[in-house]
């Protein structure tokens, strides 16, 4: 049987979900962001993963950047890193909530804005894989630089037109920003998170010209740029007979009339970042400045936002190797009760995991970030989706644990430590400036969300038409001979004990983990099935459930990463019994959390519990608030 193609759309564009039983509101939300969609022939790994299949070769061999940019990659990431140690203070920046401008003019003399902008159009021209490391170096030193260049070039002007711009829009904005002028991106506003069919902002045609109005709130790098990605709706269309919301992108010129910078934001952390509220009257933008074309606009924003995922996660990564230096520095020092810090078991079993946590962050993000830089169309919505969740959850983890084998001088601030000479690790900083990275491009809820929707494309390709109220009865019935068919395939396949294919140079021991991550696959396939038996399209409501899979898909995608990157790091001299140590700990933890969130699925208190938060949110709890201000 053939797989299912990875849309959820039937042959005539229509969706295959039943939307019978949602409010307007829900509805539009939900065919506004269907509609949006990326569509691929070619599963990826993670998704031919929840399907119960195993495609190793999508990941394996891992492979370094090509020779002829190695050394100039290498030599860019030498001289960023010395200009960040001698001339970057993360602290005075953190302080004055300013970058100041002969930071940022050596930067883009170095050419830290354009990394990934092909050398044609004034950029460096490296790859997904030397973006990254350059985002975990300047991450581990200042995460207000970090988010600086990152905006700028992850979702800010350069992302979206190199995969979408036109040739003219390259060669006009490209060198703009690639040579240091700001690009920030402006999608969210007061009233609209994850739900783009509530956009207020519009774009209204006039002549060669669009004329937008609106208010957009948290544009990073809103309140420099000198461009802007701006999403607004556009005029809607008809669509079986029924108007339906067009969001389009457009390239705006941020100094243009009628654009006034309205507040820039504080935060917890991060206090350099240039991120506003952003007031938009009848600014003018010409029609030739439409990204991906009229009505493409969230598809872009979503593209972008999936090809620069990875640099939140490149980040965390520079977080969690920041916390290892420290916590193995520190409790090496420390002595307590007569040995080193670092020798009790309570500590050790912190700086165990975040060890193989870092190990298995850094191998995630880059054989990742080597499926881009071998194939710019592959599909790594998935994996790009569990690189961002996973590692900032992990990075995180790292970070509370870094803080808490540090103590008191964790909670200290950087000056404090200085003035009675004390060495100034910055813990408290780091976790100011790193909390928002679980909600930064993808809160880690809606990145659970994301991955389980495409997760259950397949299935709905298969099936959805039969299940759906609003089709007519004679396709729902051949939709369940169809879908019948299939199943009668499939689902036996995932309960055999099947030989997983393996590459034939792996070592032994990591072989071995791969195997168990081909037979859990399996055990994943049929537990999400069995939950749509159950559930039907309530599944949808099930949130914690979908979470708890979800999470097993994460912890798979990390260990098969894990074993293929460890893998090259042999080939490369690694020393074997090192390597295999931080694999086999680390295949013993997620193994651990895999079963637990397996057990979760059947054994919850998440109805009880749901029920038990809507009586909180009615008021009907309130004298549990009782006794404070």
């Amino acid at each position: 049987m053939s797989d299912p193609k990875s849309t959820s759309k039937s042959d005539d564009g229509r969706s295959v979900i039943d939307m019978s039983k949602m409010s307007e509101g829900q509805r539009a939300a939900l065919q506004v962001t269907e509609a949006a969609r990326e569509s691929h022939d070619d599963p990826s790994f993670v998704a031919h993963l929840f399907m119960g299949r195993w495609r190793p070769d999508k990941l394996h061999p891992f492979t370094d950047v090509a020779p002829e940019e190695k050394g100039r990659a290498d030599q860019f990431l030498a001289e960023l890193g010395a200009f960040l140690k001698a001339n970057v203070d993360a602290d005075e920046i953190d302080r004055t909530g300013e970058i100041p401008p002969a930071v940022r003019q050596e930067l883009a003399r170095m050419g830290a804005y354009g990394i990934k902008v092909p050398r044609e159009y004034g950029g460096l021209g490296l790859s997904q894989t030397t973006y990254c490391r350059a985002c975990m170096l300047i991450a581990s030193h200042c995460m207000n630089v970090f988010s600086h260049l990152s905006v700028h070039q992850s979702v800010g002007v350069a992302q979206p037109i190199l995969l979408f711009g036109t040739e003219a829009q390259k060669r006009q904005f490209l060198p703009r920003v690639a040579g240091g002028e700001l690009s920030g991106f402006a999608l969210t506003e007061n009233t609209v998170g994850s739900d783009p069919a509530r956009l207020r902002t519009e774009a209204v045609p006039e002549g060669d010209d669009y004329l937008i109005t609106g208010e957009k709130l948290w544009c990073s790098n809103g309140t420099e740029a000198g461009l802007l990605i701006v999403a607004a709706k556009t005029p809607p269309k008809l669509v079986d007979g029924k108007p339906r919301t067009q969001i389009t992108t457009f390239v705006v010129e941020a100094k243009a009339p009628g654009i006034e910078v309205v507040h820039r934001c504080q935060f917890m952390g991060l206090h350099a970042l240039y991120n506003g509220v952003i007031r938009f009257t009848n600014v003018r933008v010409p029609r030739a400045n439409i990204v991906g074309g009229e009505g493409r606009g969230l598809k872009v924003a979503l593209s972008t936002l999936n090809a620069g995922r990875l640099s939140i996660p490149a980040s965390s990564l520079g977080m969690a190797k920041k916390s290892l230096q420290i916590a193995r520095t520190w409790s090496g020092e420390r002595i307590q009760w007569g040995v080193p810090l670092g020798q009790h078991a309570a500590i050790a079993e912190k700086i165990r995991r975040i060890a193989a946590h870092a190990f298995a962050m850094e191998a995630m993000l880059l054989v990742t970030s080597r499926v881009v830089d071998r194939d710019k169309k592959a599909d790594i919505r998935l994996e790009a989706a569990m690189c961002k969740l996973w590692g900032t959850e992990k990075a995180w983890m790292c970070l509370d644990d870094v803080m808490q084998i540090r103590g008191g001088r964790g909670y200290e601030t950087v000056q404090s430590l200085l003035a009675r000479g004390e060495k100034p690790h910055p813990v408290e900083r780091f976790m100011r400036d790193n909390r928002v990275t679980t909600i930064f491009e993808g809160s880690s809820e809606i990145m659970r969300l994301f991955i389980m929707r495409e997760a259950l494309d397949p299935h709905l390709k298969v099936a959805g038409i039969a299940l759906n109220t609003e089709r007519p009865w004679g396709e729902r019935v051949r939709s369940a001979f169809r879908s019948a068919g299939f199943y009668a395939a499939w689902y036996p396949r995932q309960w055999l004990p099947l030989p997983a294919a393996l590459p034939a140079d792996l070592h032994p021991r990591l072989a071995g983990h791969l195997r168990t991550v081909a037979r859990l696959a399996r055990r994943m396939a049929r537990t999400l099935f069995h939950q749509m038996v159950k559930f039907g399209p309530q599944l949808e409501k099930r949130q914690v459930l979908l979470g708890r899979i979800a999470d097993i898909g994460s912890d798979l995608f990390a260990l098969s990463a894990t074993c293929v990157y460890a893998q090259w790091r042999l080939r490369e001299g690694e020393v074997e019994a090192k390597v295999l140590a931080l694999v086999d700990d680390f295949a013993l933890q997620a193994r651990a959390r895999i079963e637990a969130n397996f057990r979760g699925v059947h054994d919850n208190s998440d109805q009880s519990g749901y029920v038990l938060a809507q009586q909180i949110v009615a008021g009907e709890h309130e004298w549990l608030e009782q006794g404070i201000i």
